[in-house]
């Protein structure tokens, strides 16, 4: 029965709400505030550094930007100006009730993630601009115009939800979770209620609907305005040196996942790392715990050698399966 796994999560899940035991260094310096072309306001922080890049980092479908926290204090650490923010119906971005939103993923790419790079452009002017995204973040990102300007770019189990490339272990259970169960119960209330059901965060319905009809192609499967082949070019003017990094217990960001988002990026120098729990002698990562601070050691120094050089350590775990040798 696949039932109970509506009500239970991962061990490895990102909380929903704060972490009272969060170290004070984790809190951002600053908090920020900008306006999206339709006017909705989207909020978030700032860790600073006096040099080096200024990262973007872009969160997962459902999770609010204090899940990074940590991650983007270490990161300020290392020598970057890190911004984290929610999108829209989510966390501090949340000003209005989640039911009356229509908002989908196209939007928290095409208005949300712009609003925030198109700011950090605007204040940094002349420090190099770097994006982080998480799941469904490092597919947004390249939604936004200002991903033109950017550098270098990090992607973590980054896809965009297509069925057919879950792990096929889970695939059945995946696809009656989300692709049937959580559209039925978005039609009842409005969005999907998943602070109330233990899975993650509210959804809006727009974002519900797009998750549950995805097929292979993005622009063809979501609603929205904008033309079709618009959506489909945005992510090909992105000229990042672009790592993808995908995980091997990842039951969403599979390589064929990892690959097929990775197409998009068509005019970036992409390079896909898939590394396995055991390349770095652990019993399991999964989809959400490389942002974990028990991995400050093994796997944050990967995406920070790329934000500040362009490059992987030499000693990198795991193994690249594009560019093809």
């Amino acid at each position: 029965m696949w039932t109970p796994m509506l009500y239970r999560w991962r061990p490895d899940a990102p909380p929903s709400r704060p972490n009272p035991e969060r170290p004070a260094s984790a809190m951002p310096a600053e908090r920020f505030e900008v306006a999206a072309e339709d006017g909705y306001p989207i909020r978030g922080g700032i860790w600073h550094a006096d040099t080096g890049p200024v990262v973007v980092l872009h969160a997962a479908t459902a999770v609010q930007a204090r899940y990074y926290a940590r991650f983007a204090s270490w990161l300020s650490g290392q020598g970057a100006t890190v911004l984290t923010f929610d999108y829209r119906g989510i966390g501090e971005s949340r000003s209005t009730p989640v039911k009356d939103l229509q908002a989908g993923w196209v939007d928290w790419g095409v208005l949300d993630a712009e609003a925030v790079l198109a700011y950090a452009g605007r204040r940094w002017p002349d420090r190099a601009l770097c994006a982080v995204g998480h799941s469904i973040g490092g597919f947004a990102l390249g939604l936004a115009r200002t991903s033109d300007r950017l550098d270098r770019i990090v992607t973590v189990g980054a896809q965009f939800a297509y069925w057919r490339d879950y792990d096929s272990r889970q695939r059945r259970a995946m696809y009656l979770k989300w692709h049937l169960f959580m559209p039925a119960v978005t039609q009842l209330f409005g969005y999907f209620p998943g602070a109330r059901l233990g899975w993650l965060e509210d959804v809006p319905r727009g974002v519900v609907r797009d998750w549950s009809r995805m097929g292979p192609r993005f622009e063809t499967s979501v609603c929205s305005a904008l033309d079709r082949a618009d959506l489909a070019a945005r992510h090909g003017a992105t000229r990042a040196r672009l790592l993808a990094i995908g995980l091997t217990d990842d039951l969403f960001c599979t390589e064929a996942a990892g690959q097929r988002l990775l197409d998009y990026y068509s005019g970036a120098d992409r390079t896909h790392l898939r590394i396995a729990p055991s390349d770095i002698a652990v019993p399991e990562i999964g989809h959400f715990a490389f942002f974990h601070a028990r991995f400050e050691q093994t796997l944050w120094p990967l995406a920070a050698a790329w934000l500040l050089s362009g490059r992987l350590p030499k000693d990198a775990p795991g193994r690249i399966v594009f560019p093809t040798g």
